[in-house]
C-alpha cells in the first residue's frame, strides 16, 4: 500500500523538475549581464536528479528520463569544452582563460545572449557537474548485481 506521503513526494519531484532546469538555465545565461555560475545551476539540475531517483526509484528514473545515460558524454564534453575555452587564447598568443572576444571586438550572438568565452566555460562546469553527479547518483542507486550477489552467497 503507497502511503499518502509518498503519492505527495513523487507528484512534487516530478513538478520540480522543468522549473529546475529553467532556472539553471537563468543562472548561466545570466552571464551577459555579469559572470554565470555554471557551477550553482549544475547542482540545482543534480540536486533534482537525486530527488527523482528518491522519490520515484531508479528503474522509473532512468526510464521517464532516457538522457541518464549520457551522463558520461557529458562529463566528457564538459572536459574538453573547458579545456578548449581555457586554453584556446593560448593559440593567439594570450594567456589562459582572456575573454574573448575582447571587449572592444564584435561580439557573436544569438538573440541577446552573447557568445564568448566565459559562457563556454560556464557551459563546460554545468555539463561536468551534472555528469559527474548523475554517474555518482546512479552507481548509488543500483549497485554492480554481481557484488550483491556475493553479499548474499556470503
Amino acid at each position: 500500500m503507497v502511503k499518502r506521503h509518498d503519492i505527495i513526494v513523487r507528484v512534487v519531484a516530478r513538478l520540480l523538475l522543468t522549473p529546475s532546469v529553467v532556472v539553471a538555465a537563468a543562472l548561466i545565461v545570466k552571464e551577459y549581464a555579469e559572470v554565470g555560475d555554471g557551477f550553482s545551476a549544475g547542482m540545482i539540475v543534480s540536486l533534482t536528479v537525486a530527488l527523482q531517483y528518491v522519490a520515484l526509484g531508479t528503474p522509473t528514473v532512468e526510464e521517464v528520463l532516457p538522457l541518464l545515460r549520457l551522463s558520461p558524454a557529458l562529463v566528457i564534453g564538459g572536459t574538453l569544452l573547458a579545456l578548449a575555452s581555457a586554453f584556446f587564447p593560448l593559440a593567439l598568443g594570450k594567456p589562459p582563460f582572456s575573454h574573448l572576444p575582447e571587449p572592444s571586438d564584435h561580439v557573436t550572438t544569438v538573440g541577446t545572449l552573447e557568445l564568448f568565452t566565459p559562457l563556454a566555460f560556464d557551459i563546460a562546469i554545468f555539463s561536468l557537474v551534472v555528469g559527474v553527479m548523475t554517474m555518482m547518483l546512479h552507481q548509488f542507486a543500483s549497485p554492480d548485481e554481481k557484488e550483491t550477489e556475493k553479499e548474499r552467497t556470503g
